[in-house]
């Protein structure tokens, strides 16, 4: 049953444009499947669900493979309309984002293929990204506060 749900949902989040756990909730009972919100959030974290851009401050669900590389502007956009914070601790740089914020721009921050970033961690809000050492940390941490500035 699990697999079969799972399936659905990744093709209702590639047809259709899902904001919310509520409208993904709504569209698996149209598909005969009677679930509830905590069944929806698991299966969310199992298929690595992530929320992406779709216009102009709305955010929709999709697949990890499917996300496209964003340019320069858009995530400039990104960070400026949703990073509350940057600052380094060692090898670790933490992102403070507006809730519920943090998987899409942890995305965004791994789209941008930075050599000197080993790849990042998101909770709601907050983001743990990896670099080589403090001087790398200190490097992204710049960079950020640039784009959020």
């Amino acid at each position: 049953m699990k697999n079969k749900r799972h399936r659905t949902i990744r093709e209702i989040v590639e047809n259709q444009s899902i904001e919310t756990q509520l409208q993904l909730t709504q569209e698996l009972k149209n598909f005969g499947f009677d679930v509830t919100q905590a069944t929806i959030s698991r299966d969310i974290k199992e298929l690595g669900l992530i929320k992406v851009v779709s216009g102009e401050n709305t955010f929709r669900y999709s697949l990890p493979t499917s996300v496209v590389v964003n340019n320069v502007d858009r995530s400039r956009r990104m960070f400026r309309d949703n990073v509350l914070k940057v600052v380094a601790a060692d090898n670790i740089v933490l992102i403070k984002t507006l809730p519920g914020m943090a998987s899409a721009v942890a995305a965004c921050l791994d789209s941008m293929n930075w050599s000197s970033l080993l790849g990042s961690v998101a909770g709601d809000d907050t983001i743990f990204a990896l670099t080589p050492g403090k001087q790398k940390a200190q490097e992204i941490v710049k960079k950020l506060q640039d784009y959020v500035e």
